[in-house]
């Protein structure tokens, strides 16, 4: 149990990113919101001095910006400066249903919300042109952080297209590019909800590090709201200075 989570995070974290690159890190919540995770490392890596491109699934980017900045994290001011890379999926699929216009050349993406969900190639594309060093870049490992995978379901893309995504941006980021991919689901072992249910399982195997937020087991407590268990770590603590 963590009583001090983003402190403690930050030294297992920042430990990895020197160490290791190129890996896929589980953010799985159950019966609690692990959200404050997502905050942590977006907030991390940016002052890590890494690329990162935030696929935000769920929340608007004011959202985001408000947390980070009691972090001590300017969104804004990282979007000028062209570390971060923002996808708002609220907005991109209110312009695809209302039909609003993008840029010449940009192609939305989150386009395949109005045809089958079956084909995430423009999303995928979004993500590696994103994280692509160009000459003038001096930023470090680049950083895919996705918040939550889980509504990519919700927007009716089958799993196996959610973990052919996930695929592809592995082979891309962490295996060509060298760098790390952070994603949130959600999940519950009680769920009826057996689609979610497999993309966790197939994540929770391809993944090199599980950060699982829980409730507790006892129920509501006033100063602690649940725990947080490091799963896979075995073969990385040797490593750890």
């Amino acid at each position: 149990m963590l009583s001090n989570p983003p402190s403690s995070l930050s030294f297992l974290e920042g430990s990895l990113l020197i160490v290791f690159q190129g890996k896929l890190t589980l953010l799985r919540d159950t019966k609690t919101d692990g959200s404050f995770l997502v905050h942590h490392f977006l907030s991390f890596y940016l002052k890590a001095g890494c690329k990162v491109c935030f696929v935000a699934l769920l929340q608007s980017f004011s959202h985001y910006n408000i947390i980070a900045q009691k972090l001590g994290v300017s969104l804004t001011a990282a979007k000028e400066r062209g570390q971060l890379v923002f996808l708002e999926g609220l907005k991109s699929c209110f312009d695809v249903f209302f039909g609003e216009e993008q840029h010449v050349g940009q192609t939305n993406p989150l386009q395949f919300v109005s045809k089958d969900g079956s084909n995430l190639k423009t999303m995928y594309e979004f993500v590696r042109t994103s994280l692509m060093a160009s000459g003038s870049d001096s930023w470090k490992c680049p950083v895919l952080l996705v918040d939550d995978l889980s509504v990519l379901l919700s927007l009716g893309v089958r799993p196996v297209d959610v973990l052919d995504f996930i695929h592809y941006c592995r082979v891309a980021v962490c295996s060509q590019l060298k760098g790390n991919i952070v994603v949130l689901v959600h999940s519950n072992d009680d769920s009826e909800d057996e689609e979610n249910e497999l993309v966790v399982n197939s994540l929770c195997h391809q993944s090199n590090l599980i950060l699982w937020a829980e409730g507790l087991a006892t129920g509501f407590c006033k100063d602690v709201h649940g725990q947080v268990k490091l799963a896979k770590a075995f073969s990385l603590l040797p490593m750890l200075p």
